[in-house]
């Protein structure tokens, strides 16, 4: 998929093809809505989620349906501690050629795609980890002093597990300050279980359609970008964002007495974008609060770090962040 390569996207249109999109994933995926509408909003970012919960509740499920929704090239790495960096993005190889000469070619690898599921990224050492860090935020991959491009559209969607499960390691702070959204993956009520049953242990599988393409996510993607925001809303945002640091006077309650860092300016760029295709999806053209509010958990739970204490009372960010949510105030225009 070349990058010029951009549909024209009307509101009207945005609207249907994002229903369609939603639609036809609750085909496969069971429940899960607010995840659902968090990833979508992800996709047509540009930008990268990261899910986690723990084993079992469709993570790997929920991505696979997606390539299949978009017309994307699909790749999947499946993260182990004995993965090497040049697992994920390649690596020079010697080749003989017809006329008997050797030389250097390089073999791409699975980070060269589309759409990439880095499933249970918290499973690969720091250093493998590192070698997403340029992918992710670039869009490059720099290989024996050369540099290549990737495809646009670019996504990666990571799964990770809970840390305090064996064999996983913490991802950077910087690595996860590139993921647009974290997502948390809730266990499933009775009734949703149940139909996941009648789903699943069936002799027929159900199976999600494609309704879009590369060119249409791109072009919906910058649609949304061009969305005006209204002045007192990107304002809310900053003070949000200057709201997550403990250091400021301006700091919620919780912040002050529990949270190391905050969220940084990456984190403001996420709540803006983010609410632009909230606003979006809920066939409004107008940037609200209410916008904001939606995305600001899977936006900032993963941007603000807990101090001891806050780790010792066993404090989710979540809480941290509906605090701060409750003592920024709102300035009407």
């Amino acid at each position: 998929m070349s990058e010029a390569a951009t549909a024209d996207i009307g509101l009207e249109q945005f609207g249907d093809l994002a229903r369609d999109i939603e639609a036809e994933i609750g085909k496969v995926i069971v429940g899960q809505s607010d995840v659902v509408r968090s990833v979508v909003i992800c996709v047509l970012a540009g930008g990268h989620a990261l899910l986690e919960g723990v084993p079992g509740l469709g993570k790997t499920m929920l991505i696979r349906t997606l390539g299949d929704v978009l017309d994307l090239k699909f790749s999947r790495i499946q993260f182990t501690p004995d993965l090497m960096p040049a697992d994920i993005v390649g690596t020079d190889i010697l080749e003989e050629t017809e006329d008997g000469r050797r030389e250097f070619r390089f073999q791409a690898g699975p980070i060269f795609a589309n759409l990439v599921l880095a499933d249970e990224i918290n499973r690969a050492t720091p250093k493998t980890q590192s070698a997403m860090l340029e992918a992710m935020q670039e869009k490059t991959v720099t290989v024996a002093g050369r540099r290549y491009e990737l495809d646009a559209p670019f996504f990666v969607l990571a799964t990770q597990n809970p840390l305090e499960m064996e064999g996983t390691y913490p991802l950077p702070e910087a690595q996860l300050d590139r993921f647009l959204f974290k997502v948390n993956i809730p266990f499933p009520e009775v009734g949703e279980l149940v139909t996941i049953l009648e789903r699943t242990t069936g002799v027929e599988q159900p199976q999600a359609g494609q309704v879009a393409d590369g060119a249409q996510v791109i072009g919906m993607g910058r649609l949304a970008l061009s969305a005006p925001i209204p002045t007192h809303v990107s304002e809310y945002v900053a003070r949000i964002i200057v709201a997550t640091h403990p250091e400021s006077d301006d700091a919620a309650p919780l912040i002050k007495q529990y949270a190391r860092y905050g969220a940084s300016p990456r984190g403001a760029q996420a709540l803006i974008i983010g609410a632009k295709i909230n606003a979006l999806l809920e066939e409004r053209s107008n940037v609200s609060y209410e916008d904001v509010a939606a995305v600001a958990p899977a936006a900032l739970r993963h941007r603000i770090l807990l101090n001891f204490e806050g780790q010792a009372e066993g404090l989710s960010t979540d809480a941290l962040i509906a605090d701060t949510l409750n003592t920024v105030p709102k300035v009407t225009s």
